[in-house]
């Protein structure tokens, strides 16, 4: 067995729904990546956990790890718990080298993902020009993470000929989704395609659904129509490789110029320089059956 072995670190879930496709994804990028030793883990709701994906690999012989989250943008999780959690588990073995990888970010691999599933969403029918694309993204109290989804949007936009695109956020982060779809529902289209960047399943994906046939009903002269969430496309399991490559060839650098833990964002200027904590201690392994109350959900 090499002495190099990748962790794929996932955020976990309440939904056992979500769990299932996380190692989806992992059991589909495993084959492409025969000569290291595999594991995933978890910051919450889940195990393994990630100091216990990080133990199991070390029992196994690796010293060198390479960490890559299984998110989509660096906001608190990236930026935060995750570089906590290595550098917790490499001050208590030192022996071990843990590297972590970048955020999937958005990049051409993720954007034909994205394409796709929007694509195969607008089928025939209702021409593009007619029709409004709401990306909706998770949410967070991070103004640089947030604004990819506004990014992504856009790009989706221009490339695929869309009459008008608009972002949601599922939670934190304004415009929520009733009001993002009820406003977009005003804008006099005849379909609008909703499309959730998320990479899994979860509870706040099937709350975006609901929340689309809710407004849905409330404007029937108007198509609604759910985008299938990224999964395990092709294209999401091509980034995921690409990102063990960059970090198993040299440390990868996050960009950080917008970053408000690196630098004063309006709004946001007393977190430059926030002490890097976890906060995911009451929950770390905690199983669906067994969780406290938190203000995450998934």
């Amino acid at each position: 067995m090499t002495e190099t072995a990748v962790l794929i670190c996932g955020h976990g879930s309440r939904d056992p729904e979500a769990i299932a496709e996380f190692e989806l994804v992992a059991a589909a990028l495993r084959p492409r990546l025969p000569e290291f030793d595999f594991a995933t883990g978890y910051l919450e709701f889940a195990r393994p956990t990630i100091h216990d994906g990080l133990a199991v690999l070390a029992a196994r012989g690796a010293r060198r790890i390479l960490a890559i989250p299984g998110m989509l943008f660096a906001a608190s999780h990236v930026k935060n718990d995750l570089p906590w959690e290595m550098n917790s588990f490499m001050a208590d073995n030192p022996e071990i080298n843990v590297r972590l990888g970048r955020d999937l970010g958005i990049d051409p691999k993720l954007l034909q993902a994205a394409a796709a599933r929007v694509a195969a969403a607008a089928g025939p029918g209702i021409a593009r020009a007619e029709t409004l694309l709401v990306v909706v993204g998770r949410g967070a109290n991070d103004p640089d993470a947030n604004s990819n989804i506004s990014k992504l949007a856009r790009m989706l936009w221009e490339g695929m000929g869309f009459g008008w695109a608009e972002v949601a956020f599922s939670g934190v982060a304004h415009p929520r989704v009733d009001a993002a779809l009820t406003r977009a529902a005003r804008l006099g289209l005849r379909r609008i395609i909703v499309f959730p960047y998320f990479l899994f399943t979860g509870v706040l994906v099937k709350r975006i659904y609901e929340q689309t046939e809710a407004v849905a009903r409330r404007f029937p002269e108007i198509e609604f129509v759910k985008a299938l969430y990224l999964r395990d496309h092709p294209e999401v399991i091509g980034a995921f490789g690409d990102r063990v490559g960059e970090v198993s060839q040299a440390q990868p650098a996050m960009n950080c110029q917008l970053c408000k833990y690196r630098t004063q964002i309006v709004g946001y200027e007393s977190d430059a320089g926030a002490l890097q904590a976890a906060h995911h201690h009451h929950v770390r392994g905690i199983g669906i059956e067994h969780g406290h109350p938190h203000h995450h959900h998934r």
